[in-house]
């Protein structure tokens, strides 16, 4: 089973993210912690917060211990930026972009679960059950179309205006007619 958990918005440009999150790909969860706890960079602290969010939501949701997940992947991409403007000498402005981040983490199982009991599954009611019955109408509307053949042996419904399907469909589409 794989848990994917997203932080959206990180006021962090993406650049100095994905040089932690590459750090901690593929390690376990436990590694990834400890990789995380002992950098030096501000954005392991982000991906921190975010790794223990995802090992919560699967203690508690899904029922899988933490010695049983791994960081399978983490994708990085950039989120909206904000652009700001800082005056300069003579009456110039230079911009400044504030960028920001979305950071979308996948954890997976190292040994799978087969215990499918955890899911819940959709019983059908006795309602939502339809009877065949229901379907006369449907076949009697079907079984009213003829099929005659042309002297060309195609097979044409009645009430067609021709062999020339085509043309005959390109020239009514013009026209607005059926």
């Amino acid at each position: 089973m794989e848990l994917t958990v997203k932080g959206k918005f990180i006021r962090m440009s993406p650049r100095k993210i994905r040089l932690v999150a590459e750090m901690i790909k593929g390690l376990t969860v436990e590694q990834a912690a400890i990789q995380l706890q002992f950098s030096k960079k501000d954005a392991a602290l982000i991906l921190q917060k975010l790794l223990k969010s995802a090992i919560s939501n699967a203690e508690e949701n899904h029922e899988i211990k933490k010695d049983n997940l791994l960081v399978k992947a983490i994708m990085v991409n950039g989120g909206p930026t904000l652009d700001r403007w800082m005056p300069r000498a003579h009456g110039r402005a230079t911009p400044i972009r504030k960028r920001t981040s979305h950071v979308i983490m996948t954890l997976a199982e190292i040994i799978a679960s087969d215990d499918k009991s955890k899911t819940k599954k959709k019983v059908a009611k006795t309602d939502d059950i339809v009877k065949i019955g229901d379907f006369d109408e449907l076949k009697d509307a079907t079984s009213s179309r003829e099929v005659k053949e042309t002297e060309d042996g195609v097979k044409a419904k009645k009430g067609s205006k021709g062999t020339k399907g085509f043309s005959n469909k390109l020239f009514n589409r013009r026209s607005g007619q059926k």
